[in-house]
């Protein structure tokens, strides 16, 4: 993992330390935008589970407030934290409304997971085969 993306991991790893409630704050996202600003999202769980919302798309949703008005939203890296059972931190992927909704705004986006030989760089197209492409 490159340096950079490690200091994404790191924040969100820190995010989650001081944020996680078992139940209700369980993942932490940080995503690097194109012209280098860092942004981060915290997942919230609701008491009915459709009213949750995943970290990506707060942390999505913060980097295009940070943009200057009628700038595109191009992310370049994101990456996603969970603390496992046993205390440790693991890269997680994305959930299918995530990647839609990372693949619809930057369908180049790396993204980070977690595989059986350990972190993984992904397209975020490429999490969706065969994804329909919708023109905004």
């Amino acid at each position: 993992m490159p340096s950079e993306d490690v200091s994404l991991l790191r924040l969100a790893e820190q995010l989650l330390t001081k944020v996680y409630v078992h139940g209700r704050h369980e993942v932490a996202t940080a995503l690097r935008t194109a012209d280098g600003s860092v942004f981060t999202g915290v997942h919230l769980e609701g008491s009915c589970r459709r009213s949750s919302i995943c970290a990506e798309g707060i942390a999505l949703g913060a980097a295009r407030g940070g943009l200057p008005a009628g700038a595109p939203l191009h992310v370049d890296v994101v990456v996603s934290v969970q603390i496992k059972p046993a205390g440790t931190f693991r890269i997680i992927a994305p959930c299918g409304v995530c990647r839609e909704l990372i693949s619809d705004y930057s369908p180049d986006a790396t993204v980070w997971l977690t595989t059986d030989d350990g972190p993984a760089p992904l397209r975020a197209l490429d999490l969706l085969p065969e994804k329909t492409r919708r023109a905004w």
